[in-house]
């Protein structure tokens, strides 16, 4: 028991070795073994406790490490975000994948459907445009671009020309189908829906105005269902070669504009446009931004005033609907009218 006594510190000696350690809670370690002494038995117990929060603070940071990066990768996981090491993968598409629905892809896509129109008949010459629909030449154009003609001469956007034949007219709806003479492997436009057309959407149009082959404006639908008169042939001089800027009859609102539109003349619902149509573009391409074709441009309005060589675009435009195309297009190749 007396052993036991002195074992627990209480004596003198183990008094003496506490004040020897400094006398406080958490004493420094001894610079020596103590040897048999067995009153400083404490001590290993008090040096155990000095490094536990050491040891301690090390488990809570590595704890918090973890909880850190699982919380910061749920995070990312709410918010559609991931971790740049997750190795999950990202299918994009480039930018310039791809130009349709701009006006140079369209541009690009439907010029080589388009073609120039110099038509001769014993009145004079008149210049226009066409559309190639079928890769053997058939092309749809205005009535009044060849109306009354002897020959009709057809240059490609290639720079290629072929000699034509009329094959059908219907001068009431200002349409005419020609087809080229020994055509093949021709780029046919393709016919879209007019009845899909809003006010608002883009167009492009294509033709030829002045004799400038290809030529490429753009605007937008400026409405729709516009009653539309115009003469039946074109005002040709006796005699005398035509400027391709003259003989656009065309009639609005009870008024003659750019030319007189004669006794003959038929009225037909055009989609107006604002898309810029000189002489010359009758019988090209109004396009919707899918490369599609949606109208034959057949008229523009231009003041009384402004006559010959000063008659212009003021952003009035008329294109014939390509769904009235399409339903008279049986009855233009069966020659009627021709």
């Amino acid at each position: 028991m007396t052993d036991h006594y002195r074992s627990g510190g209480d004596d003198a000696q183990g008094r003496t070795q506490w004040q020897q350690y400094g006398g406080g809670g958490f004493p420094a370690p001894p610079p020596y073994e103590p040897g048999p002494v067995h009153s400083p038995a404490p001590a290993p117990v008090h040096r155990a406790r000095a490094k536990r929060p050491v040891a301690l603070m090390a488990a809570v940071a590595i704890a918090a490490a973890l909880i850190g990066g699982g919380v910061s990768a749920l995070v990312g996981e709410y918010y559609g975000d991931r971790p740049a090491d997750s190795g999950t993968s990202v299918t994009g598409t480039t930018v310039a994948q791809s130009s349709k629905g701009t006006v140079a892809g369209v541009a690009e896509a439907v010029s080589p459907s388009i073609v120039e129109i110099n038509a001769t008949s014993p009145s004079g010459k008149s210049t226009g445009s066409g559309v190639i629909i079928t890769k053997d030449g058939e092309i749809i154009t205005n009535n009044h671009v060849i109306a009354g003609a002897s020959s009709i001469t057809v240059r490609l956007s290639s720079g290629k020309t072929y000699d034509a034949e009329t094959i059908g007219t219907d001068a009431d709806k200002d349409l005419a189908l020609i087809k080229l003479n020994g055509a093949k492997g021709l780029p046919a436009a393709t016919l879209g829906d007019s009845d899909k057309v809003r006010v608002g959407d883009e167009v492009v149009a294509i033709g030829s105005p002045e004799g400038l082959t290809g030529t490429v404006t753009s605007g937008i639908v400026s409405a729709l269902d516009r009653d539309v008169t115009v003469a039946k042939d074109q005002d040709q001089r006796q005699g005398q070669e035509q400027d391709p800027r003259d003989g656009w009859p065309f009639e609005f609102g009870g008024q003659q504009f750019n030319g007189d539109t004669g006794d003959s003349t038929t009225t037909y619902k055009a989609i107006q446009t604002d898309a810029s149509l000189n002489p010359g573009n009758s019988g090209g391409a109004l396009i919707n931004m899918n490369g599609e074709i949606i109208g034959i441009n057949s008229a523009m309005y231009s003041p009384s005033s402004a006559t010959g060589s000063t008659a212009g675009s003021v952003g009035l435009g008329f294109a014939i609907p390509v769904d009235t195309v399409k339903a008279d297009l049986d009855s233009l190749r069966s020659g009627s009218g021709a």
